[in-house]
């Protein structure tokens, strides 16, 4: 393991629990505990999983009409956004591709906003660059940490620490409460697809705060290994494979997360890098399209794999983006970009895996259903 990988807070106590580690995003990470990946990922779907997420970036966003300003950035409705809710959102470049996904938090005179580890820095000068002249400061939090607690016990396990407060939240709603004597930003909300909670708090209670929650018997610390295949089951993207700065919203099939009030007709349409190009996409689409892919054998196909319209002959119409077992589903599955005309639910495709072309059908995400409370 390189001496230049960072180290969240938590590491000590994933090489204490066993983790065996590995280089992600500049740190040193758990890929997996001594369950596997197999058990961790049940666990998660049955109990509640722990995932240390502290490599992430959390930034704060203050200044007059701070929400209006951030909307030059985003395609989506931040001005529109209540106090105590948060979004799905996306940095857009002027050719309209993704240049990070996140989550934005109205947090009363603030925003608050997670963005991914291999993005910290590009979107921080982003931010600092566009925000800064517009009375806008952009504060990079480095003194605390951020836990997600995911699958269907995780209330139940929270709520041992915080009973009231966090069973009256719903799926995107962000709260500040006491636990163990410290302030924890709470959102509910994942990326597993399941119900659970992001929270971030203090790295000087990082520690115990952990500790508490594993003492609940229902809660497993959960790797990357699991976090991958919980997420593709869940049909949400991993920026850098499922979207990248060369793929559109619309192509990504995200353009459910651009509300009505920034297309055209709306009162704020547009204003936002690569609206020349998104919006007409959203009302006429894309060229092609992210899909769910069901391969019809037992092997998987896995990211790269070329797609074909045919058993033989003919040029690659598509690739796979994210592809592995579905531990849930019980079989391989796949995430990939096809021509538009051929994004259609049961559209039969071939992927060539080591030069033999396999049977894979277009399929609907996700490929489990979301366990969010509303």
């Amino acid at each position: 393991m390189s001496d230049d990988l960072k180290h969240t807070i938590l590491n000590a106590l994933h090489h204490e629990l066993g983790a065996k580690m590995v280089p992600f995003a500049g740190y040193e990470m758990p890929v997996q505990y001594k369950l596997g990946v197999m058990k961790e990922h049940l666990h998660t779907r049955a109990s509640a999983g722990l995932f240390d997420v502290s490599h992430m970036g959390q930034v704060i966003l203050r200044g007059p009409d701070v929400a209006t300003a951030f909307e030059t950035l985003v395609p989506v409705s931040i001005a529109g956004l209540p106090e105590g809710r948060q979004r799905y959102a996306f940095f857009t470049n002027e050719q309209g591709g993704i240049e990070d996904d996140l989550m934005v938090a109205n947090r009363g005179d603030h925003l608050f906003v997670v963005v991914n580890a291999a993005c910290k820095a590009a979107d921080l000068a982003r931010m600092t660059a566009h925000l800064g002249p517009m009375g806008v400061s952009v504060e990079s939090i480095k003194d605390r940490a951020l836990i997600a607690l995911q699958g269907p016990g995780a209330e139940a396990a929270l709520a041992r620490l915080c009973p009231d407060d966090v069973q009256k939240m719903r799926f995107m709603d962000v709260l500040t409460v006491q636990m163990l004597g410290v302030d924890c930003w709470v959102s509910r909300s994942g990326y597993t697809g399941e119900d659970g909670y992001e929270i971030s708090i203090p790295e000087t209670a990082a520690d115990a705060f952990a500790r508490a929650l594993l003492a609940d018997e229902a809660v497993e610390f959960i790797g990357l290994g699991a976090r991958d295949s919980l997420r593709l089951e869940a049909g949400l993207c991993l920026f850098g494979q499922d979207i990248d700065t060369k793929t559109t919203p619309v192509e990504a099939g995200l353009d459910w997360a651009i509300q009505k009030v920034r297309r055209h007709g709306g009162a704020r349409a547009g204003g936002f890098p690569g609206a020349d190009v998104i919006l007409p996409q959203l009302d006429e689409g894309g060229a092609k399209r992210r899909v769910g892919l069901l391969p019809q054998g037992r092997a998987p196909m896995r990211e790269g794999v070329e797609l074909f319209a045919s058993a033989e002959g003919g040029q690659a119409v598509g690739h796979v983006t994210s592809g592995g077992f579905g531990p849930s589903v019980g079989g391989p599955i796949a995430m990939g970009y096809v021509p538009s005309a051929l994004a259609k639910p049961e559209t039969q495709l071939w992927g060539d895996v080591r030069g033999r072309r396999m049977l894979v059908k277009v399929a609907s995400l996700p490929f489990v259903p979301a366990g969010f409370k509303r």
